[in-house]
């Protein structure tokens, strides 16, 4: 009576892997609303919450193909390679931090030049890499800045800068902080030739670029919720000994004590622009 106990071999059919659903990476939580949000949802959305309006980070490819006629645009200065010219080190050599930044981010520094159209019209956009150390600023963004400022002014062209960093970048000493008053007088001479700079500010916009450039544009602009100011707000309380405001430091206080043009939604930023580079050019 073998034949009664004798074992069918399994049909063939799909594997175990193959019958799991993989959804991994397919959701993300609001930082805010803590909603969970369908991932297609949100990048159709400019990566901004469609429940609470809340604004996610962006690098700065998205940044340009969402501003950019068609997404089209050409990069300039992208050779440049900050040094190290103290030989750093604090828990890893910044030698070692840059090839790590360069790999994970495919940038040689936190910043990238731009050349394309918004509306038709010929304009420069430098959009800040905060994946890159912070979106510090060093050496390098510092002469990308000036190379862009001086070839808006060589060739007449609007300037665009979108800021997200935590400020000068220390590994590099004084020579971070110089660069503070290097992109500042370069933006004097292009107010001298009366081009216009817009200057877009998201989270985070902090330190040394707070101080300088990101708020000497002719328009300044920035996301809702952005974080702003130059030293942080744990840092002022710790100093004056007092509690700070809520919502201290947000664009929508700045805005409040007239530090800020405006605040614009991300996903009317692009129609923005071209309404103020219409009326600067008219």
């Amino acid at each position: 009576m073998a034949w009664f106990s004798k074992e069918k071999s399994p049909r063939p059919g799909p594997s175990d892997e193959a019958k799991t659903v993989k959804t991994e990476g397919l959701w993300i939580k609001c930082e805010s609303c803590r909603a969970i949000i369908w991932k297609k949802d949100l990048e159709a959305s400019e990566k901004v919450c469609p429940k609470c309006g809340y604004h996610f980070k962006m690098n700065a490819a998205e940044r340009l193909a969402a501003l950019f006629d068609d997404g089209s645009y050409e990069t300039l200065h992208a050779d440049l390679i900050s040094p190290d010219p103290l030989g750093f080190v604090d828990r890893q050599p910044y030698r070692q931090k840059l090839i790590s930044a360069r790999k994970s981010t495919g940038r040689n520094d936190a910043v990238v030049n731009a050349l394309g159209k918004i509306g038709g019209r010929p304009a420069l956009i430098c959009a800040m890499e905060y994946s890159f150390i912070g979106g510090s600023m060093g050496s390098v963004v510092g002469e990308m800045l000036t190379l862009a400022i001086e070839k808006a002014i060589a060739e007449r062209l609007p300037l665009i800068v979108i800021s997200a960093s935590g400020g000068a970048r220390m590994h590099e000493g004084v020579l971070s902080l110089m660069q503070m008053a290097k992109i500042s007088a370069a933006l004097a001479r292009l107010d001298e030739e009366r081009i216009p700079f817009i200057s877009v500010l998201t989270d985070p916009t902090t330190g040394g670029v707070t101080a300088s450039y990101a708020m000497l544009g002719d328009l300044n602009v920035a996301e809702p919720g952005a974080l702003i100011g130059f030293a942080g707000p744990r840092v002022i309380e710790q100093t004056i000994r007092e509690k700070l405001p809520k919502g201290f430091q947000r664009s929508e206080f700045l805005l409040e004590h007239g530090m800020l043009d405006a605040i614009v939604d991300r996903r009317d930023l692009r129609q923005y622009l071209i309404n103020a580079l219409n009326f600067f050019l008219a």
